[in-house]
C-alpha cells in the first residue's frame, strides 16, 4: 500500500493550526480522517468550522467524538473561569485544559487501530503557543512510546503509530504561510477563545497569536473581530 492509499487520523479543531495540518496531511497523499471534540468548551462555534472544513476538503470520513470536560473544570474554557485578555497572565494559563491532548490523542489512538492507520496528525506548535505543557515535544515523543505499547495492533506488530506535528517548531506566521501555500481558506477557521454571537474577541491569546500571524504575512485576518 502506498502512501497515496494511506488512511491517517486527523484532529481538526476548526482553528488555524489544526487546518493547516490537514492541508499538508492531504499534500503530502495521505486519506484524512478526520475527529473533532465537543468537549464543553465555551467556543464550541469551532465544531461548526471544523464541520465546514471537512465538508470543503473532501475529507474521507468525519466524527465528532462528545467528551464533557466540564464534569471536572479546571479551565477557563470548559468553566465559568474568565479567559485572560490582553495578555493579562503569567506562567500556564488558565486556558489550558487539564490533560485535553492526552484524551484527544487516545480517541485518535483508538480510530487509528481500527482503520489501521500507523499516522496521526495534530497541530501543536512550541514557538507561538499559550505556554501549554501537552504542545511540547518531548511530550508527543513520550506518548508516541506509550501509544505503540497500548494497542493489540501495536503488540502483534501489525501498527507502528507514528504522531505528525508539522506545525511543531513553526511561528504563527510560517503556520499562515504553508496553509496558504497549500490553497487553505482560512476565512472558515475559528479560533477564539471567547466568542460573542460568533464573533472574535480580538483580544485573547488565539485571537492575538493569530492576527500578529496574519499581520507579519502583511495580510489581514480574513475573519471578523469585535475589537481591533
Amino acid at each position: 500500500m502506498g502512501q497515496k492509499d494511506k488512511p491517517a487520523v486527523i484532529l481538526l479543531s476548526g482553528g488555524l493550526d489544526s487546518t493547516t495540518v490537514l492541508a499538508i496531511a492531504q499534500s503530502e497523499g495521505f486519506i484524512p480522517y478526520a475527529i473533532t471534540f465537543r468537549y464543553g468548551q465555551r467556543h464550541e462555534m469551532e465544531i461548526d468550522a471544523a464541520k465546514k472544513i471537512a465538508k470543503e476538503v473532501g475529507v474521507a470520513q468525519h466524527v465528532i467524538v462528545d467528551s464533557d470536560l466540564r464534569i471536572f473544570g479546571g479551565s477557563a474554557l470548559t468553566s465559568d473561569l474568565a479567559v485572560p485578555k490582553d495578555n493579562a497572565q503569567q506562567g500556564i494559563p488558565v486556558t489550558y485544559v487539564p490533560a485535553r491532548n492526552t484524551i484527544f490523542l487516545s480517541f485518535a489512538l483508538a480510530w487509528a487501530e481500527v482503520l489501521g492507520a500507523s499516522d496521526i496528525f495534530i497541530g501543536v506548535n512550541a514557538v507561538d503557543y499559550s505556554g501549554y505543557p501537552d504542545c511540547r515535544p518531548e511530550y508527543i515523543a513520550a506518548f508516541t512510546r506509550m501509544a505503540n505499547l497500548a494497542t493489540k495492533a501495536g503488540v502483534e506488530g501489525r501498527q507502528r503509530l507514528n504522531i505528525h506535528t508539522p506545525l511543531i517548531s513553526l511561528s504563527k506566521a510560517q503556520i499562515i504561510a504553508k496553509g496558504l501555500s497549500l490553497g487553505v481558506d482560512y476565512a472558515l477557521t475559528t479560533s477564539c477563545y471567547d466568542p460573542v454571537d460568533g464573533v472574535a474577541c480580538g483580544r485573547c491569546d488565539a485571537c492575538r497569536l493569530r492576527k500578529r500571524g496574519f499581520e507579519e504575512n502583511g495580510l489581514t485576518d480574513p475573519v471578523k473581530y469585535q475589537s481591533a
